[in-house]
């Protein structure tokens, strides 16, 4: 046991999960090394966080520049350069072209929680919608819109007013083979829960365009399309959440584009600046107006130092064409995945590098969770690091960097199929 895997046992809180047992020492890219200078592939930067690479010069170089200047003032006190600079960018950016004005955090729960009240002030009501296996944060406000009661235990009781609604799970859908089906139920029931589950003071509905916690769930495309037309009759906002699907993540700079639909607030995080800690929501003029005097506020939100960094690494994205390469990479690996036609796999989905593979035991389709760790585990054993989620635990998560390279793709498949088979023995010799 190395001495920083006894220290985290004696002085870090980590009840709450299992830490693997590695300890990473440095990264570069898609790659990280351990501290005894093994290398690895890293299929889950930081839980999809680490977009444009570990450790990208031109992130960390925004950075460093940034701290020799100005590390804290309170950007809402006072004007910061790279703060216009980066909700300038945002703006450029945002899906649909009205939504213009930012509100900056830290973190992808405190971000959602600001959406939250701006959407109640701006409406004056007071409920909310959200999805069944959704995955929001782990503030009190956020688990409270969260629709995963893995995430919710011992917690409660939770913030009323809130009524959930199914996701469109299309392989765990009574018709997995007609997603156009999946869709008219799942608007159905939205329909059905504001006619006689509220009180109709809907202010907002939250969803995530890609469910990621939920098991990399991926809508029909024409899901939100039809949800918006139902919201709007209702003069309810939509809130799209898209802390893990967005910049770049799932083949576009924000995963709502696939569907074609413009959301009243938009919640990031986690990718928005390579690793520094930030949080954001964007929202139209005029809902952004309703936010007054003592509404709202952040000691570190806007910090100058990540906020440079989220600006250098928007503009790397652009240059890069990052989206588009998630898209090609993220499609090139789904197909060699089904090709192969593995053992416990009952579902590969997803959008651009937003992958997941839902293991299963049987044809009942029986939650393999202990298998997916397992596979987890088979995984780092060779050289791969890998997630396990969703509602069951039992779907792997595939989200590297977009950076990564094709030889680097094409090892972490291998290792995952090796894996897969390695285990799917073992589960097959059980039985």
């Amino acid at each position: 046991m190395s001495d920083t895997i006894r220290r985290y046992q004696d002085f870090v809180m980590t009840g709450f999960i299992k830490v693997q047992p590695i300890t990473i020492e440095r990264a570069k890219g898609a790659l990280v090394w351990d501290d005894t200078g093994r290398e690895y592939v890293d299929c889950f930067a930081g839980i999809s966080v680490m977009n444009a690479g570990h450790g990208n010069p031109e992130v960390v170089a925004a950075a460093k520049e940034q701290m020799e200047k100005l590390v804290h003032c309170c950007s809402y006190v006072y004007h910061v350069k790279p703060v216009a600079d980066l909700a300038e960018a945002i703006a450029r950016i945002a899906p649909g072209g009205r939504l213009r004005k930012t509100f900056f955090g830290n973190s992808g729960a405190e971000a959602v929680e600001g959406a939250l009240k701006l959407a109640r002030l701006y409406t004056g009501r007071h409920e909310f919608l959200s999805l069944q296996m959704s995955f929001h944060g782990r503030t009190w406000g956020s688990l409270s819109v969260t629709g995963n009661a893995g995430r919710k235990r011992r917690g409660g009781p939770y913030a009323p007013g809130i009524t959930f609604v199914p996701a469109p799970y299309v392989y765990r859908s009574q018709t997995p083979d007609d997603p156009d089906a999946v869709v008219r139920q799942a608007v159905k029931a939205v329909e059905e829960a504001i006619a006689y589950s509220t009180t109709k003071d809907i202010a907002a509905m939250i969803a995530e365009p890609v469910l990621g916690e939920g098991g990399i769930l991926v809508p029909p495309a024409n899901y939100f399309l039809e949800l918006k037309k139902v919201l709007d009759a209702h003069g309810i906002l939509l809130i799209v959440d898209e802390v893990q699907s967005g910049f770049g993540r799932a083949g576009k700079m924000f995963a709502i584009e696939h569907y074609g639909v413009e959301p009243d607030i938009l919640v990031m995080a986690k990718g928005i600046a390579d690793g520094f800690p930030l949080g954001a929501f964007t929202a139209r003029d005029e809902i952004a107006a309703a936010f007054q005097p003592g509404d709202h506020l952040s000691t570190f939100g806007g910090n100058p130092v990540s906020c440079a960094a989220g600006f250098a690494n928007v503009q790397f994205m652009l240059r890069e064409n990052l989206p588009e390469k998630s898209r090609q990479k993220g499609e090139y690996a789904m197909a060699l995945l089904r090709e192969k036609r593995l053992p416990l796999v009952g579902d590969v989905r997803g959008l651009g590098l937003m992958i997941g593979m839902e293991l299963v035991k049987d044809a009942a389709k029986a939650p393999a969770a202990a298998e997916a760790n397992a596979v987890r585990e088979a995984c780092l054993r060779r050289g791969v690091l890998v997630g396990v989620g969703g509602a069951f635990g039992n779907v792997l998560r595939l989200q590297p960097p977009l950076v990564i390279s094709k030889d680097e793709l094409d090892r972490a498949i291998a290792a995952v199929s090796e894996s897969l088979v390695e285990v799917g023995a073992v589960a097959m010799a059980a039985r």
